[in-house]
């Protein structure tokens, strides 16, 4: 089984992207809506949560982690990785590469939580691949909230987006990271607001093509997870606006479950 955890709604959108790539493999989500958003947690806090909701998945059969919220993925990937006897994944890895694999002029912004942008992560990892790469970030602390209200059509929304974008078009960037997972859901705006010039990087489908390559290479690791195709979506507190946009996310009518 596949287990993957988030801070709340976006992290479906990596499970999505999973569930589409591997369909035969068991899926576990944690959405961790109690306590959402993580992005203007401390680390030591996210640290915290990151651990706990990894233990869960781990003691409902998850044989593989798959952090599906950057925020975790920037503060806690390695205190996870140390803490547990499994295969850990996060997403800023596949989306900084898919970035320098289509950014034409190392030009590349990067819009994330509040938590993200200020653990310059993405911008370690690009200079590190790319020393004379333009990395411009910006953070949108109101995206999250806007997604999990499902606010995704809303003319307040589209404002927003076009202000926090605004100072990564000055910059004329070519490549966009949605540096959140919840992010994806708001993409075709996102794409309206950036300009069709920009080639914006899902994390989620990176993440998610990343960790086939991983089972197909692993063999031994791809046998010890089911292949019933399941998915099972858990919560830390399960409300109505869940329900509607999850399912609107996953196109499916799965069943909720308050763990």
């Amino acid at each position: 089984m596949i287990g993957i955890f988030d801070s709340g709604i976006g992290g479906l959108t990596v499970a999505r992207a999973v569930k589409q790539t591997l369909p035969r493999r068991d899926i576990i989500y944690l959405g961790d809506t109690a306590r959402t958003p993580y992005g203007n947690k401390t680390a030591k806090t996210v640290v915290k949560y990151a651990l706990e909701n990894t233990e869960f998945l781990m003691r409902q059969g998850a044989k593989i982690i798959v952090m599906a919220c950057n925020t975790a993925s920037s503060v806690a990937f390695e205190a996870v990785r140390e803490e547990f006897d499994a295969p850990v994944f996060e997403v800023i890895s596949p989306a900084v590469e898919a970035a320098l694999e289509a950014s034409r002029k190392g030009a590349i912004g990067v819009i994330g939580t509040r938590a993200t942008i200020r653990s310059g992560v993405y911008e370690k990892m690009i200079k590190a691949r790319l020393p004379d790469a333009g990395v411009h970030s910006a953070p949108c602390p109101l995206l999250v909230p806007l997604v999990e209200e499902g606010w995704l059509k809303k003319p307040e929304t589209a404002m927003i987006v076009k202000k926090y974008l605004h100072p990564l078009k000055t910059r004329q960037i070519d490549t966009l990271i949605l540096g959140c997972t919840h992010y994806p859901v708001l993409k075709d705006l996102i794409q309206r607001k950036i300009g069709k010039r920009v080639r914006v990087i899902d994390s989620a489908e990176s993440s998610a093509r990343s960790i086939a390559r991983t089972l197909e290479e692993n063999p031994d690791l791809a046998a010890r997870l089911g292949k019933n195709g399941t998915l099972r979506v858990c919560v830390s507190d399960l409300t109505e606006q869940f329900k509607k946009t999850a399912r609107g996310l996953l196109k499916m009518n799965v069943s909720f479950e308050t763990v």
